[in-house]
């Protein structure tokens, strides 16, 4: 079984995929918080 030694594990494509993922979800919050504003202003 291999040693681990904490701190040591390149972790550059899970960080990558981590700012991805938040870029994601806050370009689907911005765009879910327009579609509501869209909807209540043209609300008929």
């Amino acid at each position: 079984m291999a040693d681990h030694k904490h701190g040591e594990m390149d972790i550059s494509t899970h960080e990558k995929t981590f700012e991805g993922f938040i870029r994601w979800s806050k370009n689907v919050a911005i765009f879910s918080i327009c579609i509501l504003i869209f909807l209540a202003i043209f609300n008929t």
